[in-house]
């Protein structure tokens, strides 16, 4: 006994790592995605999240102040000024031209052309001075490196929820996932009842079909459905871009995996329940919905966990089945609008991610002591 103990240790600490590993192969990329939406957006451009504790160094473009602000001094013209503009920071170098822009230390004498000189103090303070009246509409450009302390900042999830048709777009999202979770859930529950317990001809034919539409790449199935929602539209008088389409198409995409998982699931259930109920006098509909519904209530949970995340999270669908139209944007839509054309401004990405994951979030906890128990039990009982 003491030498299976002995062998068994080593086997239940590899198991230990090993999830621990997947622990963290799921968590750090969260954790990046969070330290990344709190920093300054100069710093996420420039530096990785990983580096967000440590002082960071950024090369930067600056001007001088305009030739209209120069000042005489002892018959030189002087412009001056602070290149880090009350920003926190240090300049660890500068320079006056594109091609050597760390070419002198802080405090330094550039000597520039036509006997002009450029000084950069260490704390930003410059001062270029030149035997002529500075010329132009604006001043000589000063490239310096700049080490900046760790900055943090709420600006980029201000950014968010401050933008035009947020909170409309919120309210659009959870008109589409509420309905679009609970009707394939509603029917698939009575589908997967009549497959696991009710007798008849294509049973099993059914249950195969099913199972391979699980397979069916959902990108294939859009514009076939989006001309058939068009023409019954047509004939009905009702447009094909309102809610009701994008229901039946998120209902329709999620019933395979809905009767699957209840199916298999309800197939389950001790038959002596079921039997008992029926020498009661119980019909199938007594017994699917005061027995059979309670019972599956962790496989019910379990899926609608995924179908709530798939349908909050969605663009794709929402963007064919509902379009670009601003009263009926969905959130996602609207935060890739927040985007622009060419990704501008792409930093608040990462705020944006955290904002949308709220909701989700709060339906996960709330059901996820059901989602194992389910998962388990739709995924390895069968008949």
């Amino acid at each position: 006994m003491t030498g299976f103990v002995g062998k068994r240790a080593p086997l239940v600490l590899a198991v230990h790592l090993s999830v621990l590993l997947l622990v963290l192969i799921w968590t750090i990329p969260t954790i990046g995605l969070f330290v990344s939406s709190i920093r300054d957006k100069d710093q996420l451009a420039t530096s990785g999240w990983w580096t967000a504790l440590s002082t960071s160094q950024q090369n930067v473009v600056g001007r001088a102040a305009a030739p209209d602000q120069q000042v005489e001094r002892d018959g030189n013209y002087v412009l001056s000024g602070n290149v880090l503009d009350g920003q926190s920071g240090k300049v660890v170098a500068f320079g006056w031209r594109s091609q050597e822009p760390a070419a002198f230390e802080p405090g330094t004498v550039a000597e520039m052309r036509d006997g002009e000189t450029m000084t950069v103090a260490e704390n930003g303070d410059y001062q270029l001075v030149s035997p002529a009246e500075w010329t132009g509409n604006r001043g000589p450009r000063i490239f310096y490196t700049a080490a900046t302390p760790p900055r943090f900042t709420l600006e980029n999830y201000r950014e968010v929820l401050t933008a035009e048709g947020i909170g409309r777009s919120f309210i659009n999202s959870l008109t589409v996932a509420v309905p679009a979770t609970m009707i394939p859930i509603m029917i698939a529950a009575f589908a997967a009842y009549a497959l696991a317990w009710m007798e008849f001809p294509g049973r099993t034919l059914l249950i195969a079909a099913i199972v391979g539409l699980l397979v069916v790449p959902l990108q294939m199935s859009l514009i076939p459905l989006l001309k058939l929602y068009n023409s019954v539209g047509a004939i009905f008088g009702v447009g094909a871009k309102t809610y009701l389409g994008i229901w039946l198409a998120h209902t329709g995409f999620g019933l395979p995996l809905a009767i699957y998982l209840l199916r298999n699931y309800i197939v389950g259930l001790p038959r002596e329940i079921m039997d008992s109920a029926r020498v009661d006098g119980a019909s199938d509909y007594e017994i699917f919905m005061r027995i059979v519904l309670p019972l599956s209530f962790p496989a019910i949970a379990s899926f609608a966990i995924f179908q709530f995340l798939w349908v909050w999270n969605d663009l794709l669908v929402a963007i064919v089945f509902l379009g670009n139209n601003e009263e009926q944007l969905v959130l996602t839509g609207r935060l890739r609008e927040l985007l622009g054309s060419r990704g501008g401004n792409w930093e608040i990405l990462t705020a944006a991610a955290f904002v949308t994951i709220v909701v989700p979030l709060i339906v996960f906890f709330s059901l996820q002591r059901f989602l194992v128990r389910g998962l388990l039990a739709g995924s390895v009982k069968g008949g």
